[in-house]
């Protein structure tokens, strides 16, 4: 036993070696004493020193608390000399020392260090700031002009000394919010809060409801709080809310909410010195003074907190949706925004209501790919090409100058088959109905999300209000000031010159960076053209090409096509990394005014880039590759070079259009989990690697927060451009590949539950912020719903062969009937071999050995021209303006369509439904009838109270008079 006693023997901890270590006991025992006390030691596997067992009452020399004076019994050498004695430890030895030290602290209360209060257990830890004290005078003179301020503002600060961190050389200041300095910030930010249980009826019953049942989480994880009217907090009217104690009347959200407002806002200089710049942690932050703020969670993730206070929301969150074996559950979206904001609960919500959309889209993508695999062998122009009768015989002319020879059209046979998966008559009806979909999707949001505005509150929730709370660095960097229309109050406001400038710079460097990512598509393009007659020599003899299974399936196509799109995403994914940060630094020197404008200006920044880094290899191949290539004799090539333009297979550029798309949207999804999932959690065990092994009562709360990753301003912001890049592939170019809805639902089923994951077990708990839509993203999602018709009805049209086909079926098939035969031969136009000019014509070692210049004297190409010996050879024929006009009547029809069915759906279902908007209209009423009861019963105490009554009126008569009588006459 090891047996602590006071000088005055009052009091008398007794503890095992095995107690002193277990996480069980959760907790170190605050014990009065007068003065120095002894150690008395029994027997112990690991004996200790009595210099080095602590039992004085003031652990923190340094620390700003609440103790009683009587309650500092040491001296600081006493004290000085105890830490220098502990710190020389090493080992266990010093985490027991530590651990004792700990344990006789005054206070009497059991309170652990895994604990979201301060030392006297009562008041909560609203913040946290932590800094390494590196002996700049600057840096120490800001902190205590920092600290000062906020104690002057009200905020409470408990310090943990650098002795009692892991490391030996953190500091932690914790910060308590009162209820003084609560209830005047809820004024000023409005925040509603509960006046009145809500007592409108609840009628949601689904029918067939017991089939969700394994689906569904229990009810007080769906529901974590009573349904209540609220009203905008007012301090003056305190006892017309629901308070029942005011420790708890403002949930933990709100309450790191408001102390991160009074954070941003105070300042750091002293009045004397008048330096306004000086002000916000988050420029505390930038120059190291601190080295983090952070609110804390209030568990750890896998077990729930000793301590009855806590309310240990992380370990259900973690439990019930974190985990990936609830991929099948429902979101707690409640608890969600109860314990990180609605503005994190609206993602989670939109991202979860995406995904469900996705399951509809993923089922009739997936019967179009069936579609193409059940009438696989109905395919006659594959047949026709892969026949050496007819495809075998059909000798074409080389894809390329002097290095490609000629070949026979049956070499594309397997190619043909690929693409016919993709291409056929399910394609066309596909592509209608997601121009269908994305319209539904769209629409079903904007109620899901009023009836979340009006579950969440967050109904009279104005962006104005948002907008008159400035951003910290638009104040300070503004030092012009002119008079608010609206507030009538002086405000910071920039110069138009400046504004403009700024404005100018910014939109010249994000147009330089665009230009760049054209430049390497551009770059990409010539490494296409190049590489292919290299790939189209060395293949030639290539042993590859003797496997039975894949050798037929490596062909110079696939070759170039794959390589490029591999280093196409290369080039991507090293742009992004450049580009975030070139863009978080232009939108910072444009000095957005509120941080909705800040979040909206990066926002289009960042997708612009996006687009154009993303979607423009598929726009390339989706639309201008095969589409300018000239004819034999007179090609086309690239700005004028040597390098001549693609051409695409006999089978169409469809398959390679899917091949891109694959590559760079599975790449993207497999890159971006790793990224948000791995490097975190690797980041996290290596930053945590010694406290793993430390008990939950040395290792703190604070500590083992910091030392997760900071989730950062724009943590949100990565989440939804990832998922808005996606919804461009699957609605884009969705008509080329009709699985990526499949592949999109897969990676979000992924997606929901990493998220959940990595924000509850990886990342400090971010402060809460309100939304009540998903912002700017709206906007960029219609916009997208709209070119997506259009994409898909080009690709359809010029990407696609259907409309050729289907034009040669009905107009130009030979015997008058409606099937495809013939229609290879139809669609390959004739040139003479000895009308080829020295710089195309091919070197004679390139050409097979088949090749007999003597009897093959003309080979084929894809078009439709008039042979030689014709009066205009070479020219386009009349199918060629037909199959053109086709095209286009088909795009205008598609289109014309699509866009009368989306906008008609769009009518026909209202943003907001009917029941939420008689619930909106029954509770205004609700809240405006018992804030009129509020004010008359006040009015009545009031004048009964008042001996000289100065209304004329009598007071018993108000009740029988109208409400608006009884105001007008008495005020």
């Amino acid at each position: 036993m090891h047996r602590i006693t006071g000088k005055g023997g009052d009091s008398l901890i007794e503890m095992s070696p095995a107690e002193s270590f277990n996480d069980d006991l959760n907790g170190y025992h605050q014990h009065a004493s007068s003065s120095s006390g002894s150690l008395q030691q029994g027997q112990s596997e690991f004996p200790l020193t009595p210099e080095v067992c602590v039992e004085t009452c003031e652990s923190l020399n340094t620390s700003q608390t609440s103790l009683a004076p009587s309650d500092h019994s040491d001296s600081p050498q006493r004290e000085a000399q105890t830490l220098e004695q502990i710190n020389s430890l090493t080992g266990l030895s010093r985490k027991r020392a530590l651990f004792l030290k700990f344990r006789s602290r005054i206070d009497r209360q059991q309170q652990s260090k895994d604990s979201v209060f301060f030392r006297d257990g009562l008041r909560r830890i609203d913040f946290v700031l932590s800094y390494v004290d590196d002996k700049d005078e600057k840096k120490q003179e800001r902190r205590k002009v920092y600290e000062a301020n906020l104690e002057k503002v009200g905020l409470q600060l408990e310090v943990e000394d650098k002795s009692e961190s892991e490391d030996g050389k953190t500091y932690f200041v914790k910060i308590h919010a009162p209820w003084e300095v609560l209830a005047t910030y809820a004024d000023v930010l409005k925040i509603k809060v509960p006046f009145k249980v809500n007592d409108i009826p609840d009628n949601t019953e689904m029918p067939m409801n017991w089939m969700s049942t394994p689906f569904r989480l229990p009810d007080h994880i769906m529901h974590p709080e009573p349904d209540f009217f609220t009203a905008p907090f007012n301090k003056s009217k305190s006892d017309f809310f629901l308070i029942d104690d005011r420790e708890t009347f403002f949930p933990p959200s709100t309450r790191n909410r408001i102390v991160y407002y009074i954070l941003s806002r105070c300042s750091y200089f002293r009045d004397e010195c008048g330096d306004k710049d000086k002000k916000g942690i988050k420029r505390l932050l930038n120059n190291g003074t601190y080295t983090s703020a952070f609110p804390l969670h209030d568990s750890r993730y896998w077990t729930r907190a000793k301590d009855a206070n806590c309310e240990s929301e992380r370990y259900n969150l973690y439990k019930h949706w974190a985990r990936f074996f609830c991929f099948f559950k429902e979101q707690p979206l409640n608890l969600v925004r109860k314990y990180y904001g609605e503005k994190i609960g609206i993602y989670f919500a939109w991202l979860g209501f995406y995904t469900e959309m996705l399951l509809f889209a993923a089922i009739v993508g997936t019967i179009c790919f069936v579609y193409g695999v059940l009438t696989y062998d109905d395919n006659e122009w594959s047949k026709e090409i892969c026949s050496e009768e007819i495809g075998g015989n059909i000798i074409m002319c080389p894809l390329c100058d002097k290095k490609c020879g000629y070949w026979k059209l049956n070499t594309t046979c397997n190619s043909s088959w690929q693409s016919h998966l993709f291409d056929n008559v399910g394609t066309v009806f596909f592509a209608i109905f997601m121009g269908i979909w994305v319209t539904l999707f769209l629409e079903f949001w904007k109620r899901r999300q009023a009836r979340l505005e009006y579950e969440w509150d967050l109904v009279d929730f104005e962006e104005e209000q948002q907008q008159l709370q400035l951003r910290p660095e638009y104040e300070t960097k503004c030092s012009n000031r002119k008079m608010n229309r609206i507030t009538q109050e002086m405000e910071p406001y920039l110069p138009v010159t400046s504004k403009c400038a700024r404005t100018c710079l910014s939109g010249a460097t994000v147009l330089f960076w665009i230009s760049l990512i054209i430049a390497c598509i551009i770059g990409v393009i010539a490494y296409r053209l190049a590489v292919y007659a290299a790939f189209a020599s060395i293949m030639k003899d290539s042993p590859t090409a003797q496997l039975q299974v894949v050798g037929p399936l490596i062909t110079p196509q696939l070759a170039t096509s794959v390589t490029a799109s591999c280093i196409n995403f290369v080039i991507i994914m090293i742009l992004n990394l450049m580009y975030e940060r070139v863009a978080v630094w232009i939108t910072d020197m444009e000095i957005p005014k509120t941080h909705l404008e800040y979040e909206n200006k990066l926002t289009v920044k960042m997708f612009l880039f996006q687009f154009v880094n993303y979607y423009s290899s598929c726009f390339y191949v989706a639309f201008f590759k095969g589409k300018f290539v000239g004819y034999p004799g007179k090609y086309a090539y690239m700005f004028g070079s040597e390098l001549r333009n693609e051409e695409c297979d006999p089978g169409g550029c469809l398959i390679e259009l899917t091949t891109q798309l694959v590559i760079v949207m599975t790449g993207k999804q497999v890159w971006g989990n790793i990224q948000e999932a791995l490097v975190p959690w690797l980041m996290n065990w290596w930053g945590s690697r010694k406290a793993r092994s430390h008990p939950e009562s040395l290792y703190s709360r604070w500590e083992q927060d910091h030392d997760l990753q900071g989730f950062g301003q724009l943590g949100l912001f990565y989440e939804y451009l990832e998922m808005v890049i996606q919804f461009g592939f699957i609605t884009l170019f969705v008509a080329s590949f009709p699985l990526a809805p499949l592949m999109a639902l897969i990676n979000n089923i992924i997606e929901v539950r990493v998220d959940a994951w990595k924000l509850t077990t990886q990342f400090r708990r971010p402060v809460a912020a309100k939304a009540h839509s998903i912002g700017a993203w709206q906007e960029i999602l219609n916009g997208m719903a709209v070119l997506s018709v259009v994409t898909n009805a080009f690709i359809v049209a010029f990407t696609s062969d259907m409309i050729p086909r289907l034009v040669y079926m009905y107009a130009y098939q030979p015997d008058g009937q409606m099937n495809m035969k013939g229609y290879i031969n139809n669609s390959l136009s004739v040139f003479n071999i000895s009308a080829f000019p020295l710089d195309n014509k091919p070197d004679d070692d390139e050409n097979p050995f088949w090749f007999n210049s003597s009897i093959h004297t003309t080979c084929r190409y894809r078009d439709y021209r008039y042979p030689p010996g014709h009066e205009m050879q070479y020219k386009h024929t009349m199918q060629f303006w037909h199959i053109l006009a086709a095209k286009l009547a088909f795009i205008i029809i598609m289109e014309h369509v699509v866009f009368f069915v989306k906008f008609f759906v769009a009518w026909m279902i209202p943003d907001v439904p009917s029941d939420v908007r008689a619930r909106v209209k029954r509770e205004r009423y609700l809240v405006q009838e018992y804030l009129h009861n509020y004010e008359v019963e006040k009015l009545k105490i009031q004048l009964s109270q008042n001996t000289h009554d100065e209304c004329t009126c009598a007071p018993m008569i108000y009740p029988s008079l109208p409400r608006h009588e009884v105001l007008s006459e008495c005020l």
